[in-house]
């Protein structure tokens, strides 16, 4: 059975920065997942993220992207899509960048066989502990992109919505 890494990274403390962790918070509380998924709070990103990528078949990563776009924007991006919208933007807020974990996982042959990217476009990142209305209420439109990659990647999740009275 593959296993995936549902990956919510950004700093909680700058506003809509911190979207992705927001994002892994909405659905951890509204799903379950049998024992092969992975939800973790990557945080700002750290060189330790590497093993947990590298441990995992299938990636699902959510964060504030600059997409181009209106505040709230929501995009999936796929496989060498992903890798190719990181290399474009190169710049990172984060102590490690996503496409350098990305680069260790395949120079060590271990680049998980699905990888996506969920990004929001933020509205603004300034010192708050919440993410802008806008930007908020995109959240579960992005969780339910995790959801369906999930289910396209043979690993569903089950909506407690519809199992909890």
């Amino acid at each position: 059975m593959q296993t995936t890494l549902i990956l919510g990274i950004g700093n909680t403390l700058l506003t809509d920065e911190g979207v992705g962790v927001h994002v892994l918070k909405f659905l951890q509380r509204h799903y379950t997942y049998d024992n092969n998924v992975t939800l973790l709070d990557g945080g700002t990103l750290s060189l330790t993220l590497a093993a947990d990528i590298e441990d995992h078949d299938q990636l699902i990563v959510m964060d504030a992207a600059n997409l181009g776009k209106t505040a709230g924007a929501v995009r999936c991006m796929e496989g060498e899509d992903m890798d190719a919208f990181l290399g474009a933007s190169r710049r990172s807020v984060h102590e490690v960048g996503l496409l350098d974990l990305i680069d260790i996982a395949r120079l060590t042959n271990s680049l998980p066989v699905h990888r996506a990217l969920i990004g929001i476009q933020p509205q603004t990142v300034d010192w708050g502990e919440q993410p802008t209305p806008t930007v908020r209420k995109a959240i579960p439109t992005a969780a339910s992109l995790a959801i369906d990659l999930l289910a396209r990647w043979q690993q569903p999740a089950c909506d407690l919505a519809k199992v909890l009275p």
